[in-house]
């Protein structure tokens, strides 16, 4: 395990947008039985990898141009080896180029970086996974059933905000672009509605849920998440490219500038400049490719919790027929096999970060924009292409 400096071991376009903001259930059905895969997972092949298919890699990154984007990278990293693939403008005003190198907002794959911290405080005896939330934040929920397991595999039934937020969409974003929002305004917006489903009965995402698990870091270590995330991963983990900024509204260093597209006239609006209060431990992370790839690979080579944890993380829920969720992590199951990491989306960005069970092999695949289903859907393939060949 990594030593750390602290503690151990969103008309039709815009419902589209929406649903990649919110990544809302897709046919969830109940959960396994608790500690037992769902899926290829449990019988995944153990046979070395394809080479990554670097012409099936460019022609995604091309077609998420044709359809909208100002810019799209990919990063692989391989078992050592650095691929970088990159088309298009990191920034329309000045036309430079895109770059895998680029830092960017990752949108939810911040929720991963709360998980292993919440994780690393369950290896120190200070949190315990299937323990009300109430009991180290009493009062904040309104059903004592709600654990800390549910709260990291999205099946506590907490509402998503964000639903509110960004029913519309360019109106939304422009209502929050700057502003900040303290933990308990984004719980009070979260409990102003009932409960979506009982504790614990099904899958439903919501960012809700990684507010609760930012202030139970807060609580537990008597510190912000900003340094909890700098003490145990960035800097253990020497994260280059990694920062919370929040509740500044700008990104340090070289980065690729962020366009969202409007519902009805698909003018491309500068969203670079955001806070991401609306997220905060929930989506609020800077971050670049080579980063994420490290992140990830230490994550599933058991380098930043203890074994037991990163087993607890691996109990999957279903999401649908090609994806299920641990604890803040998803799994995307591929013609191959399945790889494991997480999907962000905010306002101007979209990321997929994931890496194979062994850590060998990482994607961070990127493309600055959203609103924009049709990207979405394209930039998928990449990760077909770079795990499967």
């Amino acid at each position: 395990m990594v030593s750390r400096t602290v503690g151990a071991g969103a008309a039709a376009l815009s419902a589209i947008v929406l649903s990649l903001l919110t990544v809302p259930a897709q046919a969830a059905t109940p959960p396994p039985a608790p500690g037992t895969a769902a899926g290829p997972d449990a019988t995944a092949a153990t046979a070395p990898l394809a080479a990554p298919d670097k012409a099936e890699l460019r022609k995604a990154l091309r077609t998420a141009l044709t359809q909208g984007a100002p810019g799209a990278f990919a990063r692989v990293d391989d078992n050592g080896k650095a691929i970088h693939l990159a088309e298009g403008v990191a920034d329309r005003g000045t036309g430079r180029a895109i770059g895998t190198g680029d830092r960017i907002r990752v949108g939810s794959v911040t929720k991963t970086f709360t998980a292993v911290v919440l994780l690393q405080l369950v290896d120190e005896g200070k949190l315990k996974l299937d323990t009300s939330v109430n009991t180290y934040l009493p009062g904040l929920l309104p059903d004592r059933r709600i654990t800390v397991r549910h709260v990291l595999s999205h099946r506590s039934g907490l509402y998503d905000y964000a639903n509110t937020l960004f029913a519309q969409s360019v109106q939304g974003f422009e209502n929050v672009r700057n502003r900040v929002y303290t933990y308990r305004q984004l719980m009070d917006l979260s409990l102003a509605k009932p409960l979506t489903n009982k504790p614990g009965a099904v899958y439903s995402y919501s960012n809700a849920n990684f507010v609760v698990a930012g202030m139970l870091i807060e609580k537990l270590t008597k510190k912000s998440v900003a340094t909890a995330y700098q003490e145990r991963l960035i800097k253990p983990l020497k994260l280059t490219d990694t920062y919370y900024v929040h509740p500044k509204n700008t990104i340090p260093g070289r980065y690729a500038r962020g366009y969202m597209t409007a519902d009805s006239s698909g003018r491309k609006i500068d969203s670079t400049r955001q806070t991401v209060s609306w997220a905060q431990s929930a989506g609020a992370l800077v971050s670049s490719g080579k980063d994420l790839n490290t992140f990830l690979s230490a994550l599933m080579r058991g380098e930043l919790t203890s074994a037991t944890q990163l087993k607890q993380m691996l109990k999957w829920t279903p999401v649908n027929s090609t994806q299920a969720y641990g604890l803040g992590l998803r799994r995307r199951d591929l013609s191959c096999g399945s790889v494991y990491g997480h999907t962000g989306t905010v306002q101007g960005y979209y990321t997929w970060a994931f890496t194979s069970k062994n850590g060998k092999r990482g994607l961070t695949a990127f493309a600055n924009t959203s609103n924009n289903g049709t990207v979405y859907a394209t930039m998928n393939r990449t990760l077909e292409a770079a795990f499967c060949g």
